[in-house]
């Protein structure tokens, strides 16, 4: 364990009081800084927990203790429910935020961080465990008046069965694991002779990652857009939505731009969606900060599944309202009500954040970890980068490549992606072996169909097809 600088302690201050004296942040990279830098400025001391590749982290050096928990292997650290706990323990904290991906959405460490009096900072566990087995969601939002795609609202035990729901609703359908995230564990088919296979795929794949082979089916909109919807709720009913983010541009199912509001939809559409929105986390019981995502095609809208934590892109929400979605979570966590209402959220502008990966878009997107040794981020007006590295750091082959989140405000939608594009080509990362997505996301950026807002999910597809044509 190391402490902190006396420079770096965490000072107390009014906003703070009532909330929590310790956090440990049980995640790593930049969400852990991001989560900090919150923290501080609450009061709140921080505990940073690393394997013994990240010793030399940013969070760990921002942290006011740090405590080792397991080697590179996330399942031996990161994902190693008795050393977080044991860490959060031995360090006094009394409450554990868990950032987005590894256990933010494990019912079974919310459980486990309650029984051991440490605060949960984020959904109730039994809330988790139900929504994320995305059958029983998908009965509990038709329940709750949500439109729904054609599909099944029960698992498929059978390849017979399954096959036989398919041919029903029509092709292409997507077979979906049960209890996936992330954008994993699903595949498109587009014809009924290719269904046997990719339901047997489907399902190995959804046992090996998630440890649950059960799968469902629904219609595929080949050319539909990806639109999230961010809701905030207290212990007591409260619910509010804070507006819209388009997370179309993906790589295989995986977000890489996200802005918000999302463009080219009728106010009457948006007012609707975050009407659903919150009448479905009303439905859940839900508490904390939570997204519900919904497929778009034309003026209609579909349900597909609630995540349970903060998302990766919850900074542009932050960008266009003004509020920090952290401070949020821990002030509900730590049984305050809400302090907004529906009418006091006011979004002003656009805001675009763009993923930069450690990878090589030349060669399908394969990482590229190493040592940073240029490491230089925009800036000016307007412009945000949260990120976790710096020159001198070696990015780890063991976790995911995400190194940076640029985020760029507009007063118009036009002036935030020439706002983004300045800042990508401004972005200088270089080290041995070491490549971005810098590049290619200006490209994106600059795309005509991004542009004018007409684009899908297959945007990135068709810019890599062009490329090769």
């Amino acid at each position: 364990m190391r402490g902190a600088s006396s420079a770096q302690e965490a000072q107390p201050c009014g906003e703070g009081v009532g909330l929590f004296r310790k956090v440990l942040i049980a995640n790593r990279g930049e969400i852990a800084l991001r989560v900090a830098r919150t923290c501080r400025e609450l009061g709140i001391q921080v505990v940073a927990v690393h394997s013994t590749v990240d010793r030399e982290s940013a969070v760990v050096r921002y942290a006011d203790e740090a405590i080792q928990i397991g080697p590179a292997p996330a399942k031996r650290s990161y994902l190693h429910i008795p050393a977080i706990v044991e860490a959060a323990l031995q360090s006094g904290a009394d409450a554990v935020h868990p950032g987005y991906g590894f256990l933010s959405e494990d019912p079974d460490f919310a459980e486990v961080c309650q029984a051991n009096g440490l605060t949960f900072v984020g959904a109730p566990a039994a809330v988790i465990a139900a929504l994320g087995d995305k059958t029983a969601a998908r009965t509990m939002m038709a329940g709750a008046d949500l439109p729904m795609l054609p599909g099944s609202l029960e698992a498929l035990p059978s390849e017979a069965e399954a096959q036989r729901f398919a041919d029903k609703i029509g092709y292409p359908v997507i077979i979906k694991a049960a209890a996936g995230g992330g954008g994993r564990g699903m595949r498109v088919v587009r014809d009924s002779s290719a269904f046997a296979r990719a339901y047997q795929e489907t399902r190995a794949t959804a046992q090996a990652i998630f440890g649950d082979s059960r799968v469902y089916v629904e219609r595929y909109l080949e050319h539909a857009r990806h639109v999230e919807v961010q809701v905030l709720a207290d212990q007591y009913g409260s619910v509010v939505h804070l507006g819209t983010r388009d997370c179309t541009v993906q790589r295989r199912h995986q977000k890489l731009v996200e802005e918000t509001p999302a463009p080219r939809l009728s106010a009457q559409v948006l007012r609707r969606m975050g009407e659903a929105a919150v009448r479905g986390a009303a439905a859940a019981g839900y508490v904390g900060a939570g997204t519900f995502e919904f497929l778009v095609d034309g003026d209609e809208f579909y349900f597909m599944e609630v995540n349970c934590r903060i998302q990766v892109e919850h900074p542009v929400t932050e960008m266009v309202t003004g509020i920090d979605l952290v401070r949020e979570q821990f002030r509900v966590a730590a049984g305050q009500p809400l302090e907004l209402r529906q009418e006091d959220v006011v979004p002003h502008g656009t805001a675009i954040e763009c993923r930069v990966n450690v990878e090589d878009p030349e060669r399908q997107f394969v990482p590229t970890p190493g040592l940073l040794e240029e490491f230089l981020p925009p800036g000016g007006p307007f412009v945000r980068v949260d990120t976790h590295g710096f020159p001198g750091y070696r990015v780890p082959a063991a976790y995911d490549p995400l190194l940076a989140k640029v985020v760029v405000w507009g007063a118009t939608r036009e002036q935030a992606l020439d706002r983004m594009d300045r800042a990508l080509g401004e972005f200088r990362v270089s080290g041995r072996g070491v490549c971005t997505t810098t590049e290619f996301l200006r490209t994106v950026v600059r795309h005509p169909l991004f542009r004018a807002a007409r684009h899908s999910t297959s945007l990135v597809e068709q810019i890599l097809s062009d490329r090769q044509a």
